[in-house]
């Protein structure tokens, strides 16, 4: 990841924001590293430093600012969109597989040696894998310590920390304050208010790289909301989450800069792997500045980016459930597709130990549907028997379906069964992944919304290079206009 320090001292000397959460300012003379837009006075050029990530500042002896909070921006946009080893690498970080398998474990995902990894890695991130875990675990656990009123225990153990003692020296190390002057610091600042403790509750702020089309999101997920499942009302969303050590409930709310996150779980080492889960749902950390500018710039398009700005890709929380809903929805209407997951989560769904409100049912899982998918699933036969092969194939471990897949690899696999085609195996990539530039050419869709927006006889998929590299942004406008000009009863 190569950094040009002329163009990152001219951000920070203008306090750009779009560079937060992109990039890390140090300066030599005060030991401290800041975001780009922290409001003390910008470092000289010749004693400032700049990192590709807040671990790589760390690695060097360099803690945080305790005025700018670095560790409170949205995250870099590059590990939703890369596909590459280093972006897959850090996408598994951020869900927790290092404090669940190591650093093999890791490896293993992503196919390479651990010292390949680590070599790449240091490389282009400038840490290594503990390292920029490390950086994770105390960005998560600064969070709840200034925003939630979790005992210091709780928060090492929701954090990811092996011991109060590691996250005690962690936290010095990195914020040059202990957790309880961290939580007085944060008390006196204004507009900021600790949650409530509740056992297995915990309430906090996901931040937000603006513009961020909410209503959007919402308006996507609320559309497909399986009852029990999940639960959408006027700006709100909530669903049900199965996460390694035990099931959980989230209720989000967007409210400006942030969306307000409630999780109910069943155990509180889950924490941070379900806030990465769920930024991704939201695609909280794209940004829209550089997807906006490049959209804008088609004509054709334009009029819907500026109704629209900061738009979102709907991301996934499970891997399992994108691809079951995708093959679901093959040539069926959003609530015809709605009512078929719904039939299935009816019949194999789990129900959660203790339902929270309307939130009673997490979805089935690839080994219940492998069992007895054929009493339940409806449709062709030729389908019924895909779906069945491929969470055959899940459940025993043959298929992956993780964020640390490679994306032509999985595109490829899923469409060696009979029924997935490009548009089917493109979407769930897209969703699952996060890859920014996916315009499935034979989605219905795609294609009907490409009429109203672009009131032109061109191609969508010959005029989507130009929409290159945020296809799937653009794929948002059009499935957006096809909402508008056909809504279902």
């Amino acid at each position: 990841m190569l950094i040009d320090p002329e163009l990152a001292h001219r951000a920070a000397a203008v306090r750009d924001t779009r560079f937060d959460g992109q990039l890390i300012l140090a300066v030599r003379t005060t030991g401290v590293y800041c975001r780009p837009a922290c409001p003390a006075a910008t470092a000289r050029r010749r004693t400032a430093e700049f990192f590709p990530t807040a671990a790589a500042a760390q690695q060097q002896g360099y803690r945080a600012c305790l005025r700018c909070l670095p560790d409170v921006v949205p995250g870099s946009p590059e590990w939703n969109t890369r596909g590459d080893l280093a972006g897959r690498a850090m996408r598994l970080i951020l869900d927790g597989v290092i404090e669940r398998e190591g650093v093999p474990g890791l490896a293993r995902r992503v196919g390479y040696s651990e010292r390949h990894l680590t070599r790449v890695l240091t490389a282009e991130l400038g840490a290594g894998p503990l390292a920029l875990a490390r950086a994770q675990r105390a960005h998560l656990a600064r969070l709840l310590i200034e925003t939630t009123a979790l005992t210091v225990s709780d928060v090492a153990f929701a954090s990811g920390f092996a011991s109060v003692r590691q996250f005690n020296d962690t936290v010095r190390s990195v914020f040059a304050a202990t957790p309880s002057e961290l939580r007085t610091a944060a008390s006196r600042r204004v507009g900021r208010r600790r949650h409530p403790a509740t056992p297995g509750r915990v309430t906090l702020r996901l931040p937000v790289r603006t513009p961020f089309d909410a209503a959007g999101i919402l308006a996507f997920l609320g559309a497909r909301a399986i009852p029990g499942v999940e639960s959408a009302s006027p700006g709100r969303y909530a669903r049900t989450l199965r996460l390694p050590h035990g099931p959980a409930t989230a209720h989000l709310r967007p409210a400006g800069t942030h969306v307000e996150c409630t999780l109910r779980l069943a155990d509180l080492r889950d924490l941070g792997t379900a806030v990465a889960r769920l930024r991704r749902l939201f695609d909280l950390d794209a940004d829209p500045t550089a997807i906006d500018r490049v959209l804008a710039a088609d004509p054709a398009l334009a009029p819907s980016v500026a109704a629209i700005p900061g738009i979102r890709v709907p991301g996934s929380v499970d891997g399992t459930e994108t691809v079951l809903r995708a093959l679901l929805g093959q040539q069926l209407t959003v609530s015809a597709a709605r009512a078929a997951a719904r039939r299935l989560s009816d019949s194999v769904g789990e129900p959660l130990p203790a339902p929270d409100g309307e939130l009673t049912t997490l979805f089935p899982s690839a080994a219940a549907v492998a069992e007895r998918g054929a009493e339940v699933l409806a449709g062709p036969t030729r389908r019924v028997d895909t779906i069945r092969a491929v969470c055959a194939a899940i459940a025993s471990g043959e298929l992956e379906l993780h964020v640390g897949v490679d994306p032509e690899t999985l595109r490829s696999r899923l469409q060696s069964y009979p029924g997935i085609g490009p548009s089917t195996a493109g979407y769930v990539v897209m969703r699952l992944l996060g890859e920014p530039d996916i315009l499935p050419p034979n989605d219905i869709a795609v294609r009907t919304g490409a009429g109203p927006v672009m009131s032109t006889s061109d191609d969508s998929g010959d005029r989507g290079r130009l929409w290159s590299p945020w296809r799937s942004y653009a794929g948002m406008h059009l499935w957006r206009a096809t909402a508008r000009a056909t809504p279902e009863p």
